[in-house]
């Protein structure tokens, strides 16, 4: 199962999940289903503004789990 790591990243950075929502300017519900694996896709656009966020590559965003 792909599952999205940015909370391993917002971690790392030391930033809040309130910090990304500001950065992202999408709705905390979305962000946070987003955040907990709750979704089943995710726009170009939303992984682009990760990307520059984080400063890393769609690789760093996402890792996959054994089911």
């Amino acid at each position: 199962m792909v599952k999205l790591n940015v909370l391993s990243l917002l971690e790392k950075k030391q930033k809040s999940k309130y910090w990304l929502f500001m950065q992202l300017g999408m709705s905390y519900q979305n962000l946070n289903n987003m955040l907990n694996n709750k979704t089943k896709s995710i726009r170009y656009e939303t992984m682009e503004a990760l990307c520059q966020i984080f400063e890393c590559t769609p690789n760093d965003l996402f890792i996959f789990e054994e089911e």
